[in-house]
C-alpha cells in the first residue's frame, strides 16, 4: 500500500459537532456584543479555542484582560460540553463506520489529529475511543493548526514518518498543517476543493482507493 496510516481530524470528518460549536460561540458572542454569524463561524474551522475567541473579539471595540478571555473560553467550552453530552453512537455516520472497518481490515493504522481538547470525550460519547491506534489532540500540543504539531505528534505516537501517513481534513487550515508537516492530505467537505489537497474525497470511503 502507498500509506501505512490515516490521521483523521475529528470534527467534520469522523463526527459532526459544528452546530454545537456554533451554538456555544454564538452564546458567548451575544453576551459580549460581538457580531457572530455562520460566515464568521466558518473562519473558526480547524482553529484552536483561544484563536477562535480572538477572531470573535476582533469584531468588537471592547478590551478584555487575559483572565477575562480565559473565563470566556472556559464558558464556551462548558456550554459546548453540555451539548456534547447529548451525543451517542447513533451520531456516527454509517459511512464513517464502514470506512474505519475497511481500513482496519487492510491493516492500516488509524489515528486522530484534532486541535480539540474534547477529542477523547467525544470519542467516548460516540463509542469510537477504542477504534484508533493513537490520539493526538489539544491536550498534547502547544501550537494549533495550521501548525503541523498535532499531526506530527500523531505520527510519532504511531512510530511512523510523515510520508507514511495521509491526513484527512475538512478545513483549509488543517490541509495547510498537513502540507507543512510533510504529509499527504485528503480534503473532504469544503476542503475537497482546496488546491493544496493531495486527494479530494466525495465521501470518506474514497480513501480506500487512494491508499492501495
Amino acid at each position: 500500500m502507498k500509506y501505512q496510516a490515516i490521521i483523521f481530524d475529528l470534527d467534520g470528518v469522523i463526527v459532526h459537532t459544528d452546530e454545537f460549536h456554533y451554538q456555544a460561540w454564538k452564546k458567548i458572542a451575544d453576551k459580549i456584543g460581538a457580531p457572530f454569524d455562520r460566515n464568521i463561524n466558518e473562519r473558526l474551522r480547524g482553529v484552536s479555542r483561544m484563536a477562535s475567541l480572538e477572531i470573535i473579539l476582533s469584531g468588537t471595540d471592547a478590551s478584555f484582560s487575559e483572565t477575562e478571555k480565559q473565563m470566556l473560553a472556559e464558558e464556551k467550552n462548558n456550554e459546548y460540553r453540555n451539548l456534547l453530552a447529548t451525543m451517542s453512537p447513533k451520531d456516527v455516520p454509517k459511512e464513517t463506520l464502514k470506512t474505519l472497518s475497511a481500513l482496519k481490515e487492510m491493516g492500516v493504522k488509524l489515528a486522530i489529529g484534532s486541535s480539540s481538547k474534547n477529542a477523547r470525550y467525544i470519542l467516548e460519547r460516540v463509542g469510537l475511543i477504542g477504534e484508533f491506534d493513537a490520539i493526538s489532540d489539544g491536550n498534547n500540543i502547544t501550537h494549533s493548526k495550521p501548525d503541523p504539531e498535532v499531526f506530527l505528534k500523531a505520527a510519532q505516537f504511531l512510530c511512523l514518518e510523515s510520508a507514511a501517513c495521509v491526513v484527512v481534513e475538512d478545513a483549509e487550515a488543517g490541509i495547510d498543517a498537513a502540507v507543512a508537516g510533510g504529509f499527504a492530505s485528503a480534503g473532504i467537505g469544503s476542503a475537497a476543493k482546496y488546491p493544496k489537497c493531495t486527494y479530494s474525497l466525495n465521501v470518506l470511503s474514497d480513501l480506500i482507493g487512494f491508499i492501495r
